[in-house]
């Protein structure tokens, strides 16, 4: 399904994914830890305060230690997110200030691949893509890391493809 010559191609969502959710497990484990000593600590704590005083700043200690340790690096972890259309690779990412990159697959770009030893094990792996003009731009924990390689090389042919046979068609407009 190619335009016909001279017609742009229509920007069209491939893939859109977050990283790998792997550095989630901790910040899982801390809630669960959080809410088995909170429901056993609460209204069991010795009697130096007030009961209610003393269930209100086990409340307190519990709520800070569950916004600092479990939603902020859940809020961190959702607020990266990398698209991947039939035009360009964008990634996005920041919680207060947001912040984009974009590479355009027209352009061409090297894609290296690195797994580390626990990406291997959960399916994952950076990838690093690279124009030789801008700052390489890295995919980091990305979840099925071969079929985004795969993606990602058919789209940089098929943009050069079109481009080429677009600056053909533009060079001699009497041939379609």
């Amino acid at each position: 399904m190619t335009p016909p010559p001279g017609v742009p191609a229509e920007e069209r969502l491939i893939a859109k994914f977050h990283p790998q959710a792997r550095h989630l497990f901790w910040p899982a484990l801390v809630l669960i830890a959080v809410a088995g000593a909170t429901g056993y600590f609460s209204g069991n704590l010795p009697e130096p305060v007030a009961s209610w005083a003393k269930d209100w700043m086990l409340w307190a200690a519990a709520g800070a230690i569950v916004l600092l340790l479990v939603v902020v690096p859940f809020c961190t972890w959702l607020a990266r997110r990398i698209t991947i259309t039939t035009r360009r690779v964008i990634v996005r990412d920041g919680v207060g200030a947001r912040r984009s990159r974009e590479m355009s697959h027209t352009r061409g770009y090297e894609i290296a691949v690195r797994r580390g030893p626990m990406q291997r094990l959960w399916g994952s792996g950076t990838i690093q893509l690279s124009n030789g003009v801008d700052p390489p731009m890295q995919l980091r924990n990305v979840p099925n890391v071969a079929l985004v390689q795969e993606t990602l090389a058919d789209q940089i042919e098929v943009g050069q493809i079109l481009a080429h046979r677009d600056a053909q068609a533009a060079q001699n407009p009497y041939t379609a």
